[in-house]
């Protein structure tokens, strides 16, 4: 019985060593994703088996140690073999007991290294991977089928042999023959997948292989955190370090009902395993679940559209003509994967933005100063040049000043789905073609553009001349949207030279203020020089024509005066006297004396002295 498990041992890993060989060599050359991805099982079954294989020799010697040991026991031929130690008596179980302790340890060290890289070459190399034709499928096909014929047998055999305690280190080997099997069933039916023309089921297929491996490789681990604080019982079979339960219980899903069947044993205190529920749950359970899997099978004919949603319906990979778009509701179809139905929220506005990188924790942030970056990233945009800034900046002549300038700018574009037919099918990432299509008309149309006017009054037109450049390039190209909004804000110098363009915007706007203020002296010096002459050009001539009436009014006056002399001599005479007399008496003091004695002398003082003073004015006598 030993030497057949042995050699059972030895034929597993022939069979296995060749069919990887053979299916990586199959692999490669049809190009097949999933399996090259399961060649990873499959090496760390070669693995798992090469080790227990040794394993299964070192008990084997043991065991024939023991029997000689026996046999020499009961013939009592020599009384020194007695004497001596464990150690020396049994070296095959020494020997056994550290390849247990130290290589299998070591071993299933590397098994979890190797897992490891495993998972991360298939994570790195799957990341970017697509679908590439794939080279004679139906050969790839014919021989993946009979690798998984043999491998099931194989295992099958084994796993049933593994059950017997004697057995127990053909079970690793076993589980990963199974799963290898299985492995390249799966393999077989995603190259059956593509050739249906569904082309990224391989990939599909691939990817949950690598996941697979990193469980595989994360249950590794905790084996070898809780082999440090296992119990060691002396003469207890325990379970081999490299053994993996995930892989046992994907080759043999039937043990977890085994398992939980104990489990309920030891839970409840009697035998639920020989009760006739759980016989019949046992013999019913795969067509309870075959049963549940058809009603899920089946649910996949009915399809609910949501509001604000369209869908598109396709038969075998092809698109309906009859029902070429779903409406929100309610729709009945064949079921998976005869029928598949692509959602898309057409209704809801979707929003890219083009020049930044949103940082989440700045949106908060309303006030916006452009030394300060207020995005995680942002891009520099080339817009051009026109004004008297440019040749200050570089202390050169205008027309030899630099033609463009950098600026940043975060522009939002929000567009809606219009078309889902041609959203879809026309091409294969509409939203990165329409971000790049966007992107290239901003570089165009800022490149055209003076910076202060776009910074200052130009903003408005040019959001939507933007607009409307995206939406006739959307429309050449077919893309089935409407853009609703493209944004211009936050528009600003780099932060790097934000502070500099401050600077010159300064100085600049100091030149301009000084130029002003000159215009302005210059404007009001013109009109008070104007308006001077022009004052004392019309005193000049209210002067000449006061002198020319003057002169008509003496002239005239004079005509009159000789009329009256002649007229009435006396009273004329007498009266030119009381003028002359008046005239010269207008600014003197006058005193006027009404007396009648002429012989006193009379004192007048002459002074000047008008208004009379403190000292003049008596102190008014007090009453009695």
């Amino acid at each position: 019985m030993e030497r057949d498990i042995k050699k059972i041992g030895l034929v597993n890993l022939v069979v296995l060593l060749v069919v990887g060989i053979a299916a990586a060599f199959l692999s490669f050359q049809a190009g097949t994703l999933s399996g090259q991805a399961g060649l990873v099982f499959l090496s760390l079954g070669f693995l798992v088996i090469v080790v227990s294989y040794f394993q299964m020799r070192l008990e084997e010697t043991e065991r024939l140690e023991k029997m000689e040991f026996e046999e020499l026991n009961k013939s009592k031929g020599s009384s020194s073999l007695f004497n001596a130690t464990e150690a020396e008596a049994f070296p095959a179980q020494r020997a056994r007991e550290q390849f247990e302790r130290f290589f299998v340890s070591s071993f299933t060290v590397l098994l979890f290294m190797f897992q490891a890289g495993a998972v991360y070459w298939l994570w790195t190399w799957l990341k970017d991977a697509t679908p590439l034709p794939l080279n004679q499928p139906a050969v790839a096909m014919s021989l993946f089928g009979m690798f998984a014929l043999v491998l099931f047998l194989l295992g099958k055999y084994s796993s049933s042999l593994a059950r017997h305690t004697s057995a127990r280190l053909l079970r690793p080997g076993a589980s990963y023959l199974l799963l290898g099997a299985y492995l390249c069933f799966i393999v077989t039916a995603s190259l059956a997948a593509v050739q249906m023309g569904f082309l990224n089921f391989d990939l599909y297929a691939s990817r949950v292989l690598a996941g697979v491996v990193a469980l595989a490789a994360v249950e590794t681990l905790i084996n070898l955190v809780l082999e440090l604080y296992r119990p060691r019982v002396k003469g207890k079979v325990s379970r081999p370090l490299y053994e993996s339960r995930l892989v046992g219980l994907l080759a043999q899903p039937e043990g977890l009902v085994t398992t939980a069947a104990q489990a309920l044993d030891y839970q409840f205190g009697f035998k639920v395993s020989e009760t006739w529920f759980y016989r019949f749950l046992e013999k019913a359970l795969a067509w309870l679940v075959l049963l549940q899997l058809a009603v899920l099978w089946f649910s996949t004919s009915m399809v609910f559209i949501s509001p604000g949603e369209q869908g598109l319906l396709e038969r075998f990979g092809r698109r309906l003509t009859d029902r070429a778009v779903l409406e929100p509701g309610l729709h009945f179809k064949l079921p998976w994967p005869m029928d598949q139905v692509y959602r898309q929220r057409t209704r809801e506005i979707q929003t890219f933005n083009i020049g930044f990188v949103p940082d989440p924790e700045k949106e908060k942030e309303t006030t916006v100063v452009w030394t300060v970056p207020h995005y995680k990233t942002e891009f520099n945009l080339l817009v051009a040049s026109r004004g008297p800034l440019a040749s200050l900046a570089t202390n050169a002549p205008a027309e030899r000043g630099a033609p463009v300038d950098l600026l940043t700018a975060s522009i939002p574009v929000q567009y809606r789905i219009s078309n889902l037919g041609a959203w879809y099918y026309n091409h294969t990432e509409g939203s990165n073609l329409l971000e790049k299509i966007a992107t290239r008309e901003v570089i165009r149309y800022l490149v055209g553009v003076d910076l202060f006017e776009i910074m200052s009054s130009g903003r408005a037109k040019a959001s939507k001349d933007l607009q409307k450049r995206v939406q006739d390039r959307a429309n050449e190209l077919d893309l089935g949207v409407e853009i609703i909004f493209v944004g211009l804000q936050d528009i600003h110098p780099p932060v790097k030279v934000a502070k500099k363009f401050e600077e010159v915007n300064g100085a600049h706007q100091d030149v301009e203020a000084t130029l002003r203020i000159a215009e302005g002296y210059a404007a009001k010096t013109t009109n008070l020089a104007q308006a001077e002459g022009l004052r004392r050009l019309r005193e000049a001539e209210a002067y000449a024509h006061r002198k020319v009436t003057e002169a008509q009014a003496r002239s005239a006056q004079f005509t009159n005066q000789i009329a009256a002399s002649k007229a009435s001599p006396d009273v004329f005479s007498q009266r030119a006297y009381l003028q002359a007399f008046e005239r010269g008496a207008t600014n003197s003091r006058k005193y006027i004396l009404a007396v009648t004695n002429t012989q006193d002398v009379i004192l007048l003082n002459l002074e000047d002295k008008i208004r009379p003073d403190l000292l003049d004015i008596a102190a008014p006598t007090s009453r009695r």
